[in-house]
């Protein structure tokens, strides 16, 4: 029991009996029993005083310690608290870190993916029929149609003759049905004349007029055929396509040249 408490107790008591002794000294008015009763009373009073405030400053030391251990399990608590909100910031700080990185690769794989699809469309686009445009006709060919004749193009206008002619005629062997067609037996009688085969070059260029009677180098073919037939020394023959061409393409440039071999024939 805490000394203070006890003494702040017994004071006021210890007074009182002071106080009754006094009196029952001075007037003598008590005898001994009735003292005797007196001091017990007292005491009783006093010894239940002192329990009761015993019982007290057990009840507040006990709350007190309550008080305590309460206070102290919520320390903890909030301790614990905030040793979880630090954990959940930093996951959250690295899953912040994941999803950035996470979304960077998938950007660049979506770059990778793009840029492969760019690829491999342009390979295919290689392999892709494509529209062109040869002597004022326009149609679809392969990539490799397109690059032979190009390639047997470019010899001629090289003056290379022998190697175009042999282009020409193994483009047109390969691609009968090729747009380039008229084109290239064109082109080839043009190598035969040049290398002087004007036989070939005759055949040639009927092919094309059989084949595509309307194409636009229908009326030259027609004059390189008379010009070959000429060279062969073969007049009649030769009068006789340039009749035909003036009366079957009368407003070319092919007739009007036509007209002038047929009046130096005469």
């Amino acid at each position: 029991m805490p000394m203070r408490s006890l003494s702040h107790g017994l004071k006021p008591l210890a007074l009182a009996l002071g106080m009754l002794l006094a009196s029952v000294a001075q007037a003598g008015l008590f005898d001994d029993e009735e003292a005797r009763k007196a001091i017990v009373e007292l005491r009783q009073r006093v010894e239940a005083n002192r329990v009761a405030t015993e019982a007290s400053d057990a009840r507040r030391a006990d709350e007190l310690r309550r008080a305590m251990e309460e206070t102290a399990s919520t320390r903890r608590s909030l301790l614990d608290l905030q040793n979880q909100i630090e954990t959940l910031r930093a996951e959250t700080a690295n899953l912040r870190g994941q999803n950035e990185q996470l979304t960077r690769e998938l950007a660049d794989a979506q770059r990778r993916q793009k840029d492969l699809a760019q690829s491999v469309e342009e390979r295919l686009r290689k392999f892709e029929p494509g529209k062109v445009s040869v002597d004022g006709r326009e149609f679809s060919a392969d990539p490799t149609e397109r690059r032979e004749f190009e390639a047997a193009q470019a010899a001629f206008r090289k003056g290379e003759f022998v190697p175009a002619q042999t282009a020409f005629a193994d483009f047109v062997r390969r691609y009968p049905q090729s747009g380039y067609g008229p084109s290239a037996l064109y082109q080839l009688g043009n190598a035969q004349y040049a290398n002087r085969d004007y036989a070939g070059a005759i055949a040639s260029f009927k092919q094309l007029l059989t084949q595509a009677p309307d194409h636009p180098k229908a009326p030259e073919a027609a004059l390189s055929i008379a010009n070959s037939q000429i060279e062969l020394k073969d007049t009649r023959s030769a009068r006789k396509t340039l009749e035909d061409l003036v009366k079957v393409f009368p407003q070319s440039e092919a007739a009007g040249a036509a007209k002038e071999r047929i009046a130096r024939l005469k």
